[in-house]
């Protein structure tokens, strides 16, 4: 698991002040939290491979929507919740938002659209009116009274999205009570201040007309269904990763003890015993859990994160290699590779890998902050600094960004790809910086 703040790559996984809307990659977890969304994607007309489920490193519980190719959920919102069908009902509800376009007054207002720069730019507005200090959005240019509103809906919207959330789940054939859980855990927010509320419930309030009108939604759509184990499998992967990476490893021991997957169970065990700095037992216990799960791209990953931290970098690049065989399509798995082979000093096999994953999936910074060394180490400096510039943009440090930017557009040929690349950037930053 990686925690991309701002321009640091968190290898050790140590708390760090809150800058801006820290970013969470990591293959696994997103990719059981594609599972519990696709049922829903589909259900309410949208494309699944189109649509992500992004992670920001926050334990206050909230989640949002900023365009129609992302739906960020922060790591509070999936430990507070107890199942996967309530979080299944939080990603159900920000893709009402999507699919009945609730957001598109929001992306026209800040220009986002599907780069790095837009994404930069709505990360750095999300930020601010989540109540992270730093004055993001005023870099951004929008007015106060937009930052207080840029994550809220009005009532009707919410009204609209919880009917639709309620409908979605139904149709996908997932419990509707998760939805209840939800305002359960949230209930009495709406009487405190402002200052004392949590996010969600700040850009979601929950009134109690709105509760009433949920019960009946969930009372009308069948709200006995019967939960669904792979559903729960996949939520208490994702869950605990999240614990392990993000808890003390004693915590994570005795959590482990208690969680009856077998394979999940193991994952902690060895997650606890990496941040320990105990590598060889952290690899004994991933060698038993592949095992039983050889074939599974996401565990063989963890090995080689726990052997490339561990500085066994040859070891390293043969799990990835391993793991790339099996998810040859999975651009934080191909930039994991590519970041154990810089390691071992093969900066050429590693470019290639890595310009594959940033290809795939530009919204990876840590991929862009490897690009970026690997175009270094191959005598290609031009190319360094639009990596650079792109990974400041997508992190919302524009000032940065358009010093890289200038750089990388005067020594790249006018009118390539890579030089429009910079001039995005560069007018973006810009605008933005004036």
């Amino acid at each position: 698991m990686r925690l991309v703040a701002s321009v640091l790559v968190i290898l050790s996984f140590l708390a760090l002040p809150l800058r801006a809307q820290n970013l969470i990659r990591d293959a696994d977890i997103e990719h059981a939290l594609s599972q519990l969304a696709r049922p829903i994607l589909q259900s309410a007309g949208l494309n699944p491979n189109q649509v992500k489920i992004l992670l920001i490193d926050s334990r206050i519980p909230n989640a949002f929507v900023v365009n129609n190719r992302a739906i960020f959920i922060h790591t509070g919102m999936i430990t507070k919740l107890k199942s996967a069908e309530a979080l299944q009902s939080v990603i159900a509800h920000e893709s009402a938002h999507i699919a009945n376009g609730h957001i598109t007054r929001r992306m026209s207002q800040i220009g986002t659209r599907n780069s790095i720069t837009g994404l930069g730019i709505a990360l750095a507005a999300a930020a601010t009116a989540s109540g992270v200090k730093g004055g993001a959005l005023v870099a951004v240019g929008v007015a106060s009274s937009a930052q207080r509103s840029f994550l809220s809906h009005s009532r009707a919207e919410e009204s609209s999205a919880d009917q639709s959330a309620v409908r979605y789940l139904a149709a996908a054939g997932i419990s509707t009570r998760g939805a209840i859980e939800v305002h359960d855990i949230f209930k009495g927010q709406d009487v405190l201040s402002e200052a004392r509320q949590d996010p969600y419930a700040r850009s979601h309030p929950f009134t109690r007309d709105r509760v009433r009108a949920m019960e009946a939604y969930v009372s009308a759509y069948g709200g006995d269904t019967p939960y669904s184990a792979k559903s729960n499998y996949w939520f208490e992967r994702a869950k605990g990763k999240l614990w392990g990476f993000q808890q003390v490893p004693k915590s994570t021991l005795r959590r482990a003890k208690n969680v009856p997957l077998a394979d999940v169970k193991l994952m902690m065990q060895a997650v606890a015993h990496h941040r320990r700095a105990q590598t060889s037992k952290a690899t004994g216990v991933m060698q038993s859990l592949l095992k039983s799960r050889p074939k599974d791209p996401y565990y063989h990953e963890l090995l080689g994160q726990i052997l490339l931290e561990g500085r066994q970098y040859g070891a390293a690049v043969n799990a990835y290699a391993r793991a790339a065989k099996l998810a040859p399509n999975n651009s934080l798995i191909l930039s994991g590779y590519g970041r154990a082979l810089l390691a071992a000093g093969q900066p050429k096999s590693a470019l290639k890998v890595l310009e594959n994953a940033r290809t795939r999936d530009f919204r990876d910074p840590s991929a862009l902050l490897d690009l970026g060394s690997a175009y270094a180490q191959t005598g290609q400096p031009a190319m360094a600094s639009l990596a650079t510039a792109e990974r400041y943009a997508l992190n919302g440090r524009f000032k940065d960004a358009e010093l890289h930017a200038k750089r990388a557009a005067g020594r790249l040929p006018t009118g390539s790809g890579p030089w429009q690349r910079a001039q995005d950037v560069l007018s973006a930053a810009q605008r933005l910086n004036k």
